[in-house]
């Protein structure tokens, strides 16, 4: 965008240049020296891109100012080349007509026009500037945003063992136990890694299908939790359709399981939309002499994710105490923002 945006002032300025240099002289005051104006004007177009394309590029240093001197008088030198061929050579050929007197000589004619070409180097040499800026400042946003996809896919690939070895100490113990919750544990697994092999590929999700997520994993849980009730889950959503990055919300709640007190104690979820805000929030009782409840691979997951994907549109909050943790989290899905 910002290229084209460049062609669009090359464009003004040769648009400007012409009507000042050719038309207004032409027109306006009715100059006899149109035909001059006219080669002027070549000259400049022909030594601007030289310079532009060819001469900066492969000459200019900035560390070493002998070579931006060189720069300047290879540039000039190509103007008074082009100049001198067009109107000391061409002209007088074929239409009988000169700029200079005859016998003019060259070293006049060479000076001469470094002042004339001087504008034409400076302006060529400033959008080059302008390009070379514009072309580093996308190479920079790629190189991160490679980086940054490199990251998440590092992040991603930590998601999956982990999840799956929550899910498989939770039936082992209910297979330990002789449990009849066996069986349907293990088609909850199921459900969850088809949920999670198809999904952990992709950048984004729908909302819905995150919450699906969740909604699998509580029903997991339910199986082993003596008082299945006391887990209380409210959903209100407007806008299912919203595009989430997967496995977002997904290890608070693993985290409130593997380290919550069920026993007689259950905890809280509440998750809504509103505005296209996603705002989710779990208040979970800890376990008796608990510590570093809030720590561990899937927390510092999604909070590297959070700053990755969504800079300056999420909110999270981590309070822990002594008997409860809870888990405040907003995050602006609204992708027109």
């Amino acid at each position: 965008m910002k290229i084209n945006k460049l062609l669009y002032l090359h464009i003004f300025f040769w648009t400007i240049y012409v009507i000042g240099s050719v038309l207004i002289p032409y027109f306006v005051f009715d100059s006899k020296a149109t035909i001059f104006n006219i080669t002027f004007f070549l000259t400049s177009i022909i030594c601007f891109y030289v310079n532009y394309f060819v001469v900066v590029p492969k000459f200019f240093d900035g560390d070493k100012i002998y070579k931006s001197v060189i720069v300047f008088f290879l540039s000039a030198s190509c103007f008074v080349a082009v100049r001198y061929f067009m109107e000391e050579w061409f002209l007088p050929t074929f239409f009988g007509i000169r700029n200079y007197a005859v016998g003019t000589q060259f070293i006049f004619y060479y000076f001469d026009n470094i002042f004339y070409s001087s504008t034409t180097i400076f302006i060529s040499t400033t959008f080059w500037f302008f390009r070379y800026f514009i072309k580093t400042e996308v190479e920079k946003t790629e190189l991160v945003k490679a980086k940054k996809n490199a990251e998440l896919q590092a992040l991603k690939t930590q998601i999956n063992p982990h999840f799956i070895f929550n899910s498989l100490n939770n039936i082992y113990s209910l297979v330990y136990q002789n449990s009849e919750k066996a069986l349907p544990a293990i088609e909850e697994l199921g459900q969850l890694l088809r949920y999670s092999t198809k999904d952990l590929e992709k950048d984004f999700i729908t909302l819905d299908k995150e919450i699906g997520y969740l909604d699998s994993l509580i029903a997991l849980e339910k199986l082993r939790i003596k008082n299945p009730e006391l887990l209380n889950v409210e959903k209100k959503l407007s806008h299912p359709m919203l595009n989430i990055s997967p496995m977002i919300l997904v290890p608070f709640v693993e985290n409130a399981f593997k380290h919550g007190d069920f026993r007689n104690k259950g905890f809280e979820m509440k998750i809504s939309d509103e505005n296209k805000m996603l705002h989710f929030y779990l208040l979970n009782f800890k376990k008796e002499k608990m510590k570093d409840s809030l720590s561990g691979i899937g927390i510092e997951n999604v909070k590297k994710r959070l700053e990755i994907l969504y800079p300056k549109k999420y909110v999270l909050n981590i309070v822990e105490t002594e008997t409860d943790f809870t888990v405040d989290l907003k995050i602006d899905l609204n992708e027109e923002n």
